[in-house]
C-alpha cells in the first residue's frame, strides 16, 4: 500500500518532471490539437486514416505475436497464443485490404461500444447513488450522453461511417491537446 508520504513524493517528482520538460508537453499538446482540428475539418479522411493505422497495428502486432509464439512453442497455451496472433494478422489484412468497408464495420463497433458503455454507466450510477451523493447524477448524464451518441451513430448508418470515427477522435485529440497545453503552461508558470 502506498503511504501518504510516498504519494506526496511521487506527486512532487511528477510536478518537477513536468516543469523541467514543459516545452515538450506544450509541443505535444499543440500537435494533438492541430491533428484534432484537422480530423474535425476532414472527418472522412480521419476515419480512413484511423482505419488504416489500426490495420497496420493489428498486422504488425500479429506478426510479432506469431514470432514470439513460435519461439515459445513449448510453453503452455501455445495454441491459444497462435490463434490470437493469427486473428490479429487476419484483422490487419482485412482492414488494410478494404479500408472503406472497414470504416463502416468500425463505426458499428463504435456505436455498440457507446451503447454498452452508456448502459453500464447508468446502471453503476443508479446502483451507487447513495454512496456517490450528488455526483451520481453526473454519471447518469454521462451514460445518457453515451447512449445518445450511440443512437446518432447507429441510426445514421451507413452515412455516419463517414464522420463518426473522425469526429470523435478529433474531439478526443483536441481536448487531449488542450489539456497538455494547459498543463505545460501551468508548469512553466509554477514556482515549485
Amino acid at each position: 500500500m502506498t503511504s501518504p508520504e510516498d504519494f506526496a513524493r511521487l506527486r512532487s517528482a511528477m510536478s518537477q518532471a513536468v516543469k523541467a520538460h514543459w516545452k515538450a508537453f506544450l509541443f505535444e499538446g499543440i500537435l494533438l490539437a492541430v491533428l484534432g482540428i484537422a480530423a474535425l475539418i476532414l472527418p472522412p479522411l480521419a476515419s480512413l486514416a484511423i482505419t488504416i493505422f489500426l490495420g497496420w497495428m493489428f498486422l504488425i502486432s500479429g506478426i510479432g505475436g506469431l514470432i514470439v509464439t513460435y519461439w515459445a512453442r513449448n510453453m503452455p497455451g501455445f495454441w491459444w497464443s497462435l490463434i490470437s496472433a493469427a486473428l490479429a494478422v487476419l484483422a490487419g489484412m482485412i482492414l488494410l485490404a478494404r479500408p472503406m468497408q472497414a470504416v463502416l464495420t468500425l463505426t458499428i463497433v463504435l456505436g455498440a461500444y457507446f451503447l454498452a458503455e452508456g448502459v453500464a454507466t447508468i446502471m453503476y450510477a443508479l446502483e451507487h447513488r447513495r454512496e456517490l451523493n450528488s455526483r451520481w447524477s453526473w454519471l447518469l448524464i454521462s451514460g445518457l450522453v453515451d447512449i445518445a451518441i450511440s443512437f446518432m451513430v447507429i441510426a445514421g448508418l451507413p452515412s455516419s461511417a463517414e464522420w463518426a470515427i473522425g469526429i470523435l477522435v478529433g474531439i478526443n485529440l483536441l481536448f487531449g491537446g488542450a489539456t497538455l497545453i494547459g498543463m505545460a503552461l501551468a508548469a512553466r508558470n509554477s514556482n515549485t
